[in-house]
């Protein structure tokens, strides 16, 4: 059972939750982590092997992974600031 909220005008709203992030699309650019209000994400470094020589971006050298998934609230900012769409979500 998915859960269903409203929004402050009483339209139907269902959250979707962050389920993972895909290291391969993620160049770690902390966009995500600063608009999630419940402290979900966290950039973690990259080991040697996972660093792709042909990325031009030093962020690359980082990614975001989910830190504290049962925080998350469903409200998908993650997502929608994502410049790569990284995010994967569920209804719940």
């Amino acid at each position: 059972m998915s859960a269903v909220a409203l929004t402050r005008g009483g339209t139907p709203w269902t959250p979707q939750y962050v389920e993972m992030i895909d290291a391969k699309k993620c160049i770690g650019c902390g966009r995500c982590y600063k608009v999630c209000p419940r402290d979900v994400l966290t950039l973690e470094d990259r080991g040697d092997d996972e660093v792709d020589d042909d990325w031009d971006d030093e962020d690359a050298k980082a990614m975001m992974v989910v830190k504290n998934p049962m925080d998350c609230i469903g409200c998908g900012a993650c997502g929608r600031t994502c410049p790569k769409e990284c995010f994967t979500f569920v209804a719940n």
